[in-house]
């Protein structure tokens, strides 16, 4: 994992952002929203400005920020979003069209593990985005990633959750403890699975990223 002091050097490196993208940044520290961070979502954005996906599934909108800077890095993909907190979902439509991104996002509201029907209309993707509840990353992946195109790829955030995946004994919270036994038998899960190839990049909270080969 990277040390604070790291971690602010490489922000200090990054170029400026647009006011909006600062705006949303900024909400979401003042209301406490889960965002990605400011490191793994460069490295997440740099891995598919490589991929070049024409069709992004992102489960886990919040304020729309990540799928607001994939349509600013990638003009010619088109995102779908999914976000069970209509209070959030609206907030991210707000954003969406304060930042002229609206045309290529496509917000879902509702429970992602109730709307795949919805959104199997809009397949195949290219890419897919994980950053929603942690304990049902495993559930997530299972039910999205057939709608996945061969050699598509699933970037999954907070998979190293604070470091608490790799301790042997239980520490602190109960609740952390469990949700973070909950993401090391995802990891586990994924990085066995014959049919994808992963790496668990330690940057920011840990990102995964995955191939699907077949």
């Amino acid at each position: 994992m990277l040390t604070d002091e790291v971690v602010s050097y490489l922000q200090r490196l990054r170029p400026a952002l647009d006011a909006d993208v600062e705006q949303i940044e900024r909400e979401a520290r003042e209301q406490r929203v889960p965002i990605m961070d400011s490191v793994s979502i460069e490295t997440m954005l740099f891995v598919l400005k490589l991929a070049k996906p024409r069709r992004i599934l992102e489960i886990g909108t919040a304020i729309g920020y990540s799928a607001i800077r994939m349509a600013k890095a990638l003009p010619e993909a088109h995102i779908v979003t999914i976000e069970k907190d209509r209070e959030r979902y609206e907030r991210a439509r707000f954003y969406m069209e304060k930042t002229d991104c609206a045309q290529r996002i496509e917000a879902v509201w509702g429970d992602a593990l109730a709307v795949t029907e919805k959104v199997a209309s809009t397949a195949p993707f290219d890419a897919l985005v994980i950053d929603a509840a942690k304990g049902q990353y495993e559930r997530f992946f299972t039910l999205y990633e057939p709608f996945l195109a061969e050699g598509g790829l699933v970037i999954t955030d907070n998979v190293l959750f604070k470091g608490l995946v790799a301790a042997e004994t239980p520490a602190g919270n109960k609740r952390l403890w469990n949700l973070a036994q909950k993401i090391r038998r995802y990891n586990e899960w994924l990085m066995a699975r014959g049919d994808y190839d992963t790496v668990i990049i330690p940057v920011g909270d840990g990102l995964a990223i995955s191939k699907k080969m077949r």
